[in-house]
């Protein structure tokens, strides 16, 4: 072969080369794109939480201000470490509305917050429908569980109640970088 045949063929088989080592780094780059995309996607709807075991239930009286059990049945809860506010959990009582209303601190404005899927008693939206129409009403059950986070205990007129841990005014200032002031609590050291 010719010498300038043999440059011919050499350019070409080192494009090729080039070509295939571009589409090879493609198709890697893509590969690890969607292995870390469902890690991710796994972590964030299954992987930090874990079901946990809760005997009671309890609301703030409004006698005491103290948080007192009520009767509770059937209690499912899921919390995670990796945030205050990603405990849900799901029961039943025996109470009636009216005299829950009579007895523990009612919230206004609370909204559910969604729960993983696969975590099938907790509907946000049917929860926070419920809410609205006036059928369910929303409890204090506790105040700042974690720093600057509350337990909102919804309680429905056919015995059904679910829990969901909600930022307070000292959260929300302190989890956004507002000065807290005098009325928050100290924050704990961690």
């Amino acid at each position: 072969l010719s010498i300038r045949r043999q440059r011919q063929m050499c350019i070409r088989d080192s494009l090729w080369v080039s070509h295939m080592s571009g589409k090879i780094i493609g198709i890697v780059i893509m590969m690890s794109a969607l292995i870390a995309g469902g890690v991710l996607y796994y972590m964030q709807i299954y992987g930090f939480y874990e079901e946990v075991r809760q005997d009671s239930v309890v609301l703030v009286s409004l006698n005491t201000q103290q948080p007192e059990a009520i009767p509770a049945d059937a209690i499912t809860a899921i919390d995670a470490d990796s945030s205050p506010i990603r405990y849900r959990a799901c029961f039943t009582t025996p109470l009636s509305l009216p005299f829950l209303t009579e007895s523990y601190v009612l919230i206004d404005k609370a909204t559910p917050r969604n729960a993983p899927g696969w975590f099938d008693c907790f509907d946000a939206p049917a929860i926070g429908a419920e809410i609205e129409a006036g059928t369910a009403l929303t409890f204090l059950g506790g105040k700042n569980v974690h720093y600057g986070v509350d337990r909102i205990v919804a309680l429905t007129d056919d015995g059904r109640g679910y829990i969901w841990h909600e930022l307070n005014d000292c959260g929300e200032k302190s989890y956004d970088g507002t000065v807290v002031g005098e009325a928050c609590p100290e924050r704990p050291a961690d």
